[in-house]
């Protein structure tokens, strides 16, 4: 099985390398051509993982017509830019996994469904888990959902991807990871501006349980299973995202809490907070099930400029309930 990986951002590259393992050829599209040119000439990726050196069966592609032409798909393109890079790509049956996380704007639809409605034969996995690019890159022990309806597909992607450091753990709640994949950049921009704020250990550990709460309660609207939230996908990589400057919404959430804009923070970078797109669609989706999401309205409010002692003081003031609700 060819791979082929559409994205050739720092995750995309991670992948690309881990499917590269013992000399098998993977395809990587990016839109930059000067990561094409580097990744051709010597084997590095300058711009998003610089210090990384990548195997030498990685042969990057500027055509994402030439990259359709593998028997799989990693798609790792931004949430938000799912849709206008699938479209160009010619319609076919190969199988798309998904690694991107999020809800498209709009539509609000995950990206499993914004793949579906623009390439309705092809069949959809998603992998998603507590992945720092960087530790993937470097051989670091990992393990993600690999979800996917068809499991004889799961089960084949699962032994193309595993390696001694990279585990999938196959599921067929294919809705379930990517819920858990897109709520816990939300969040994690909350647990960022705790960190920001000097709030304090208290009021993070607690942020990320009533945050895991409100993860559960939109999944399960969704049609979720709750141990899918439970696992790597969801609380997982909940757990490493709220945890960790190294996570771009973390260090967006940071900058929050400090007082600073949110247009200032994001101006200048390469790589993508989804978290701050993911929000308002989030709250909008949420509201359409009925799901109550303090924490996600919280962090709509801090986007928009809310001054952050009166968001946390609203946040502490809520009447009070059970745990279980």
């Amino acid at each position: 099985m060819k791979i082929g990986v559409v994205g050739g951002g720092a995750w995309g590259t991670a992948l690309a390398s881990v499917a590269a393992r013992e000399g098998e050829p993977v395809l990587l599209w990016a839109r930059e051509p000067e990561v094409v040119e580097a990744v051709n000439a010597t084997h590095r990726n300058p711009l998003f993982l610089p210090d990384i050196p990548l195997p030498g069966s990685i042969e990057a592609t500027g055509s994402l017509d030439t990259v359709s032409a593998c028997d799989a798909l990693l798609v790792v393109v931004p949430a938000q830019h799912i849709r206008s890079i699938l479209s160009a790509m010619p319609v076919g049956i190969t199988p798309l996994v998904l690694c991107a996380k999020g809800i498209e704007a709009g539509s609000r639809l995950l990206v499993g469904e914004v793949a579906r409605a623009v390439h309705p034969g092809a069949p959809i996995a998603v992998i998603s888990g507590p992945t720092f690019a960087f530790e993937v890159a470097q051989g670091k022990p990992t393990a993600v959902t690999l979800a996917c309806d068809n499991e004889d597909l799961g089960a084949r992607l699962a032994d193309r991807l595993a390696g001694p450091a990279f585990r999938p753990y196959f599921s067929s709640d294919v809705i379930g990871a990517e819920i858990g994949g897109a709520v816990k950049n939300v969040l994690a921009i909350a647990c960022g501006v705790v960190e920001g704020a000097g709030l304090g250990q208290n009021a993070r550990a607690a942020l990320i349980a009533r945050g895991f709460a409100e993860m559960t309660r939109f999944g399960m609207a969704r049609g979720a299973r709750s141990e899918t939230l439970a696992g790597l996908s969801g609380l997982g990589d909940l757990v490493l995202t709220c945890s960790s400057t190294s996570s771009r919404n973390f260090s967006l959430g940071m900058g929050l809490g400090q007082g600073k804009s949110a247009r200032d923070l994001m101006a200048d970078r390469r790589t993508v907070a989804e978290g701050a797109f993911t929000a308002p669609v989030l709250r909008e989706a949420a509201a359409d099930v009925g799901a109550d999401m303090p924490v996600t309205e919280a962090v709509c409010a801090l986007l928009d400029g809310a001054d952050v002692r009166e968001v946390v003081g609203a946040l502490l003031a809520r009447p009070l309930t059970r745990e279980d609700q």
